[in-house]
């Protein structure tokens, strides 16, 4: 007979993270096992590779066949201050970068490999062997929040709250004062024209220039503070998607920066708008007439989203503090999982397909995958609706 006591009955998630390649064309999955890799537009499995242990960080590269792979979960493949390029085609691996803390994140692009630690953010040129380029310092980053594009990258400041721009060509640095608390999520335009923040506090996503630094505007996803999951700019820059800890999907028109060419001394203040740009009197001000009331409390004139729906966190415990169901379950569930960013399976993760639809992701036990549309209603309004879902771990 066993008498042996249960030390945790938590199986633990079946997906540790999952992250979108450059164009969301695909998404990777790291698991206990091994990692996969699924088309993002039909959620079709391409690649399932087991590798006996943990992965807690799966982050291919473009449609390629290299992948960079960290160590995760409750048997590790890797230590977690190391970083595996992994070629799939040979399924070896064809790089090997080791630092002396724990890997946060890890971004990739055709020239450069960004490894993300707590306190810095380390570039790379892409070439064999891998060459150093700068290191810089940060603030505490736990959730290796990182964008890379073609142009730049942009990361956390050594204050928090503020926000590094670096240009990859001439490695010049601009700091932008985002936010008063520590940063929660970050979104660079593919362009690499536009930047959107927001904070741990979750009330207020800002938008960015990086030209020259300047706020192009403010949305209010709500009133009570909320985690947000993740930002996302839609392929041509004109909308924004915004996942948080209250289930819910926000879509924002984005204020691009102004260029010479649209600014004419001809075009009249009443002319028509393009299309899909809505005037200040369109449901994305909440309070109406109220909003141009002054002395009102500035939330009455805010700008707030024009479409939401809900998407599934799933059923499991989140885990984001000791205070929430999972605490009773295990003295350990609340602790974080080695290797995966943020110490917890992602949820609420956006992926534009194009211009028009979105996907969000959800790792963890109940691991989703949901397609959802922005459109226009029969009463002339602006949408989002859901089109389609599946547990893509099933």
């Amino acid at each position: 007979m066993n008498t042996r006591p249960i030390i945790d009955e938590s199986t633990g998630p079946a997906a540790l993270s999952a992250s979108f390649n450059h164009d969301n064309s695909c998404f990777s999955v790291a698991l206990e096992t091994g990692f996969r890799i699924y088309s993002a537009k039909s959620c079709d499995l391409k690649v399932a590779r087991d590798l006996g242990t943990g992965i807690g960080c799966a982050e291919m590269l473009h449609t390629t066949r290299y992948v960079a792979l960290v160590g995760g979960g409750k048997q590790p493949k890797f230590p977690q201050n190391k970083v595996i390029i992994w070629n799939d085609s040979s399924e070896t691996a064809a790089l090997t970068l080791e630092f002396r803390t724990p890997v946060q994140r890890v971004r990739l692009s055709r020239t450069h490999i960004v490894v993300v630690l707590l306190n810095s953010v380390n570039l790379y040129r892409f070439v064999s062997p891998p060459q150093k380029v700068s290191t810089f310092e940060t603030a505490n980053n736990p959730f290796g929040l990182c964008c890379l594009g073609d142009k730049m990258m942009t990361f956390p400041g050594r204050t928090p709250g503020q926000v590094q721009l670096v240009e990859l060509s001439t490695r010049n640095v601009s700091i932008i004062p985002a936010h008063s608390t520590p940063l929660r999520a970050l979104e660079l335009s593919r362009d690499g024209e536009v930047l959107a923040t927001a904070s741990e506090t979750g009330t207020l996503v800002r938008v960015w220039s990086t030209a020259n630094c300047t706020k192009l505007g403010e949305m209010r996803r709500g009133l009570d503070p909320a985690t947000i999951f993740s930002l996302a700019i839609s392929p041509n820059s004109t909308l924004l998607a915004v996942t948080s800890d209250k289930s819910t999907l926000h879509i924002f028109d984005v204020p691009l920066p102004k260029r010479p060419e649209q600014v004419s001394p001809d075009k009249s203040r009443n002319s028509p708008q393009p299309s899909g740009v809505e005037s200040d009197s369109g449901p994305q001000n909440k309070w109406g007439m109220l909003a141009k009331i002054p002395l009102l409390p500035r939330t009455f004139s805010d700008t707030y989203s024009f479409a939401s729906a809900h998407f599934e966190i799933g059923e499991e415990p989140l885990g984001w503090n000791t205070s929430g169901r999972g605490a009773s379950k295990s003295p350990t569930w609340s602790a974080p999982i080695p290797g995966v960013p943020g110490g917890r399976p992602p949820k609420g993760l956006i992926g534009w397909l194009d211009d028009e639809s979105l996907l969000v992701i959800c790792a963890g036990q109940d691991a989703r995958w949901e397609k959802f549309l922005v459109g226009m209603s029969q009463d002339g309004k602006r949408v989002c609706f859901r089109e389609g879902w599946r547990k893509y771990m099933e």
